[in-house]
């Protein structure tokens, strides 16, 4: 059915409002994104059933085209989805098309927004000691003449270091896509967001050893004040190496 006869967004909205075996519509990616919409947008919609309901709607599951990709799920697959996992991002953004539950799915949106206390900071002493690998990694072999490894683990750098940081926030990454974004509108506590956009790009594009080691300091100060200076220590006389000279 799908194929042969696709149904817009506005006719699917319309469709599930009327069952009452759908508790929740909600809409992700970039027409959640204020601003992010292109002409290739499509609508990306969570479809979530009252657990143990039924519903014609079933018939939808799987349904993709340019216009609309639906996923159709009970409420406890939806309370699980992205935690964790990729999804988790795409949710804590999300907006809400309805809420039947009085508020209940808003509530398990702000959920996926926020990381454990205990989780994050767990999660940021992996990224840092992964972040600081690759910065030292970078420099030395940019140290050694090695410039295609120097350019590469300075891009790998990146992704740690941004896990770190939204890990420090207690906040999911955002997709590349969204990163501008979201430190637009959620600016990073103690950061100065056009620095450091200005850095990721100066980096990811090329082993600028004296950019990473200035951005390192700055993470470095970062980290100890949170409580991570044993992942740093434990990198002993390397750490001179990724400081600024």
């Amino acid at each position: 059915m799908t194929a042969q006869q696709p149904i817009t967004y506005d006719a699917f909205v319309e469709l599930a409002a009327t069952d009452s075996a759908v508790v929740g519509l909600v809409l992700k990616g970039s027409r959640a994104h204020e601003g992010m919409t292109t002409e290739y947008s499509d609508h990306d919609l969570y479809v979530v059933l009252a657990d143990g309901a039924t519903t014609a709607l079933t018939r939808f599951t799987g349904h993709r085209t340019p216009e609309l990709d639906l996923v159709i799920v009970s409420l406890d697959e939806f309370r699980a989805a992205g935690m964790p996992g990729f999804e988790r991002y795409a949710l804590a953004r999300a907006r809400i098309v309805l809420d039947r539950l009085d508020g209940g799915i808003a509530q398990i949106l702000a959920a996926k927004a926020r990381l454990d206390a205990d989780v994050a900071f767990r999660e940021a002493g992996e990224w840092l000691d992964a972040y600081a690998n690759s910065v030292y990694r970078s420099v030395k072999n940019a140290r050694d003449g090695h410039a295609l490894a120097a350019r590469l683990d300075a891009a790998d750098s990146i992704r740690s270091l941004l896990e770190l940081l939204f890990a420090l926030d207690c906040r999911p990454r955002p997709y590349n896509k969204y990163l501008e974004w979201e430190l637009a509108r959620f600016p990073l506590p103690g950061w100065d967001t056009g620095m450091l956009l200005d850095a990721v790009d100066r980096i990811s594009g090329r082993d600028d050893v004296s950019t990473q080691r200035r951005l390192f300091a700055q993470v470095e100060s970062v980290a100890r004040r949170a409580g991570h200076g044993a992942v740093l220590d434990a990198w002993g006389e390397d750490l001179a190496l990724m400081r600024p000279q």
